[in-house]
Order: structure tokens, then sequence, then C-alpha cells
């Protein structure tokens, strides 16, 4: 199975694809960003997002993905440009006929670390440890992305378990 992970931006979005394997083990396939020029105008940078994401899935043929639900305490101008990408990335996921399942942050700190209150950089070790990386994927975003697909594909055991 793989799993296409998305976290969501319009700046920056990040994304990972990971490969669960028959034994249960997992491999990153393929990991990075989406950047947006900041000094477009919001149309053109959704444009270039969909553009990416159709690209990505055409490229690694994922049979479903994760993007992480937005969660935004104060400041409600960025929760609104954040929600403009995220809905272009729900479009664009759609459109391509692939199943999509969204994940809140402290769940997929949960699932990768096994603490909802994790940090960034507890997660971000979890992440190359669950995938036997030789370092920390970079940026940031790219490991979020990472961790979203991981949790995604735990969560499908469960959901298979219960089936």
């Amino acid at each position: 199975m793989l799993t296409l992970g998305i976290d969501p931006g319009t700046a920056i979005i990040g994304y990972g694809l990971v490969r669960e394997h028959d034994d249960g083990t997992l491999e990153a396939v393929a990991y990075g960003v989406i950047r947006t020029d900041t000094a477009l105008a919001m149309p053109a940078r959704l444009q270039h997002i969909y553009d990416a994401l159709q690209e990505l899935v055409a490229r690694y043929r994922p049979q479903r993905a994760a993007v992480e639900e937005l969660f935004f305490a104060k400041n409600v101008t960025t929760a609104l440009t954040v929600a403009q990408g995220r809905g272009v990335i729900l479009l664009a996921l759609s459109q391509a006929k692939l199943p999509v399942y969204e994940y809140k942050p402290n769940y997929v700190k949960q699932t990768i670390s096994g603490y909802g209150g994790a940090d960034k950089s507890q997660v971000q070790e979890m992440v190359r440890v669950l995938l036997n990386l030789d370092s920390i994927p970079r940026p940031d975003d790219a490991a979020d992305g990472l961790a979203i697909a991981i949790t995604d594909l735990q969560s499908a055991r469960f959901r298979a378990l219960e089936d």
C-alpha cells in the first residue's frame, strides 16, 4: 500500500509518500515540499499547488491520501489562507479519485511518538526511526508529510481490524 501524506499550506506544502510492505515494514518512497511564490496572487499560487499535486499523483500513483486537519488557535488570517490551500489540496486528491483521510495534529503526534503533546523534534526523530532513514527528513514540512502518511497507514490497519 502506498499512501501520500500532505501537510497543507499555501507557501510551503509538505508531502511524503510511504509504502507499507506485506511484512509491515515502512519505506519512504519520496518526500519534499511544494513551494509557491509569495509574490504571486493567491489564485496563481493555488493553481500551482493543484498542478504540482496532480503531477505527484500521476508520477507515484498512490492508492490513498491523507491530509492534516487545520488547527489554529491565534491567527485567523493565517488559518483562512491555509484553508484555501487545503481546499485545493482536497479537490486535487478527490479529482484523482483517491480515498482521502484527515487527521488532527495531536492524533498524528500520538500515532508517531506515543504522545499527543510531542514536540516537532520528537516526531521528526520517530519518523526517521520508523522509516529507517539516515537523517531526519528536511525541511520540517516534508517530515510532517511523512508523519501524516505513516499515521494513515497505521490507522488503516486499525480500520481493517474493525471490519
